[in-house]
């Protein structure tokens, strides 16, 4: 695996001057609400389905949002490319915006599944405490319930929450 890590700023020179081809590994929810104009899109998700179809020899730089997706799928991204220089950008996109990269941004594109989901089990999980505290002690198997459900997730790799909230109008909007 030939790999190398990359600072934001030395990346953003060779995407600007057309020496590199930028990848986005995010999934479609997160590269809808931000992306750097031009990249192309291969989720992570994806990697075992799909090819890039670079030719060899070129450089592709790869990035996620924060840089720790693409730490972790390194081999994946390289077996990717095959015969090209592959890049890992340090920090990611938001690394990227830092250092003054253009970015498209659609703030009308909804959250990130996972953060809906971060947000409604926070809230479920408050509500279940705040009710249970102040109205009924059963409030509390809201917090549990809740909490057991997100177990559920971590050890099967499966969200049901994520699953429904994927289905919410909101979410059916088109990239």
């Amino acid at each position: 695996m030939n790999v190398e890590f990359i600072p934001a700023r030395e990346a953003a020179g060779l995407i600007v001057s057309g020496d590199a081809v930028l990848v986005d590994i995010r999934e479609a929810d997160e590269r809808a609400r931000t992306h750097v104009p031009g990249s192309v899109h291969l989720p992570v998700s994806r990697l075992g389905n799909a090819a890039l179809g670079i030719p060899p020899g070129a450089t592709v730089i790869f990035h996620c949002q924060s840089g720790s997706r693409t730490a972790q799928n390194a081999g994946a991204l390289a077996a990717a490319a095959p015969g090209c220089r592959v890049l890992l950008v340090e920090g990611g996109l938001a690394a990227l915006a830092a250092v003054g990269m253009k970015l498209v941004e659609d703030k009308r594109a909804p959250l990130p599944i996972m953060r809906q989901v971060q947000i409604t089990a926070g809230s479920l999980v408050l509500l279940g405490a705040v009710l249970g505290a102040l109205v009924d002690p059963r409030f509390h198997a809201l917090s549990a319930f809740v909490g057991a459900g997100l177990m559920f997730a971590g050890i099967m790799g499966l969200c049901p929450m994520a699953n429904f909230l994927a289905l919410m109008p909101w979410n059916r909007r088109t990239a």
